[in-house]
């Protein structure tokens, strides 16, 4: 896996995730996924949206995780 994603979830980060490290995580895979840093113009609007997609599966599922042992920041 890319190793400049980080881990987003507690104990390997204290506070709950910001939405621009969610962003960034999911920009991360989403150009080792398609192969490109940055997509040509004609790529752009299906890469974007492969982004954002990403990052909201990876917000729920952060917003879901329970993690043992770890205090929850928010109520599901």
């Amino acid at each position: 896996m890319c190793r400049s994603i980080k881990t987003l979830r507690p104990p390997v980060l204290p506070e709950e995730a910001t939405e621009e490290e969610i962003r960034a995580a999911a920009l991360q895979y989403v150009r080792k996924v398609s192969g490109f840093r940055a997509p040509a113009a004609h790529n752009r609007e299906v890469f974007d949206r492969a982004v954002d997609a990403v990052a909201e599966a990876t917000a729920e599922l952060l917003a879901h995780l329970e993690v043992r042992g770890a205090k929850s920041a928010k109520s599901a």
